[in-house]
Parts: structure tokens; C-alpha cells; sequence
């Protein structure tokens, strides 16, 4: 069309048309040109969209799996906090054995597939990656988590749980610090 359109403007030119139809030439020429360069913006945008909607496809497709495996990963640890450290039933102590094997197994392959475990004990709260469930006073400064309830899980960077945690509010007797959490 834009070939057409610059070669209906030189016979126009050299045949000695008159102004008004040069210029309407010109103007729908200038219309043709600034409809293409929208189209070729568009599409490049549409491109570029499919390539950022096809990488979280790949990055997030585990989300609801991982959401379901994340009770199996809390069995697991309540699991193993709850079995006795010193035992002298060779039975039972093969039985705990299997057990951290398992849990690590397990992160092992979330950790493999992008998913960690967040919320630990002294790091700093963040209402992104953390659910306050208190705020007490202890050893650890104000606002940062003074002990773990349930970890939470981070899937690249969307946070598939939050964890749920007790903040601290500082030692015992000191002046109260301002936190803001989230509750």
C-alpha cells in the first residue's frame, strides 16, 4: 500500500495535479506510514508479552502441587520434632533415620524446582514472606522473628505461604519499638 501510495504521489506530482489532491495524497501516505509503525509496535508488544507469560508458565506451573505437598513437608518436620532424640530401640532410631531422609529428600526436590522454605528463627520479619500471630518481648531485637510456628514457602519470587511467626518486641524492660505487622 505505501508503494503504491509514493507512486500515486509522483505521477500526481509530474502530471500537474492540483495542490488538494497532493496534500490528501500526502496526508493518507503519512496516515499509511503511522498505521504500520503501530502495527509493528503492537505486534512486537504482543511478542514480548507471550515471551513474559510463557517464562512465568514455566517458572509458577508447580504452584498448586507444591501448595499441595507443602502439609506432607509440615507432617514430616512435626514428625520429627516429636520422635524422641535418645532412644536405645534400634527400631525406632532407623525409624527417625528414614524420616529426616525423607524430609530432606523432599526439600531437596522443592528446593530443585524453585520452591524454599522461609521463616527463620532471628531473621527479620517481612509481612511479605511472614504472618505475625504475636509480638512478645525476648532475646532476639525488635522485629525479628523470635521463634516459627509453620515455615512458609516462597515459589521464584511469589509466596506460596506465608509463615507464621512470633515476633519479637525487644528484651524485657526496654522501651517498646514500633513494628508494623500485619496480623
Amino acid at each position: 500500500m505505501t508503494n503504491e501510495t509514493d507512486e500515486q504521489v509522483q505521477d500526481a506530482a509530474e502530471a500537474g495535479a492540483n495542490t488538494p489532491d497532493l496534500a490528501a495524497l500526502q496526508a493518507e501516505l503519512a496516515k499509511a506510514r503511522d498505521d504500520m509503525l503501530r502495527a509493528l509496535a503492537d505486534a512486537e508488544n504482543t511478542r514480548r508479552r507471550a515471551e513474559r507469560q510463557a517464562a512465568d508458565a514455566r517458572l509458577y506451573a508447580i504452584d498448586r502441587f507444591a501448595a499441595d505437598l507443602l502439609p506432607v513437608a509440615d507432617t514430616l518436620t512435626r514428625a520429627l520434632q516429636a520422635a524422641p532424640r535418645e532412644t536405645s530401640d534400634e527400631a525406632l532410631r532407623n525409624l527417625i533415620t528414614g524420616l529426616e531422609l525423607t524430609e530432606r529428600s523432599l526439600l531437596d526436590a522443592f528446593a530443585r524446582h524453585g520452591l524454599r522454605r522461609v521463616g527463620a528463627k532471628g531473621d527479620a520479619f517481612d509481612p511479605n514472606l511472614h504472618q505475625a500471630v504475636a509480638q512478645a518481648p525476648g532475646d532476639q531485637p525488635a522485629g525479628a522473628i523470635q521463634e516459627v510456628m509453620q515455615p512458609g514457602y516462597v515459589l521464584g519470587d511469589r509466596t506460596l505461604r506465608a509463615a507464621m511467626v512470633l515476633v519479637s518486641a525487644g528484651a524485657a524492660g526496654a522501651p517498646p519499638a514500633h513494628v508494623d505487622i500485619k496480623v
